[in-house]
């Protein structure tokens, strides 16, 4: 049985940072959850709410009307069931005209 000799590690950690007024960052693709919440974190203004994914999609949602107010975010396997469920979430979080912001998938999602 022949071995590779060089394996490509596998890159399936994520985060997204979730922040006031639409701040965000987003991180995919990641070899360690850790890496991954520091880029995404590195990125948000402000204090930011980690979200982690990993072979999944999460999105963010937030109310173009007034964008410090409602605002929802969503991870699941599927990016359209995320960005369903962020947008949704943004509305009975008492949006008036919610809109993704940011979306990522990592490895599969």
């Amino acid at each position: 049985m022949l071995v590779p000799a060089f394996i490509a590690p596998t890159l399936a950690a994520g985060a997204l940072a979730v922040g006031k007024c639409g701040a965000y960052g987003q991180a995919f693709d990641y070899p360690a959850q850790e890496a991954a919440v520091a880029a995404a974190k590195k990125q948000c203004a402000g204090e930011c709410t980690m979200v982690t994914m990993n072979r999944a999609c999460a999105a963010f949602a937030v109310d173009m009307k007034n964008p410090c107010g409602a605002h929802a975010y969503a991870v699941a396997p599927r990016i359209s069931t995320s960005l369903n469920a962020a947008t949704r979430k943004c509305y009975d979080f008492g949006g008036k005209e919610c809109v993704i912001r940011a979306w990522a998938c990592d490895a599969k999602g």
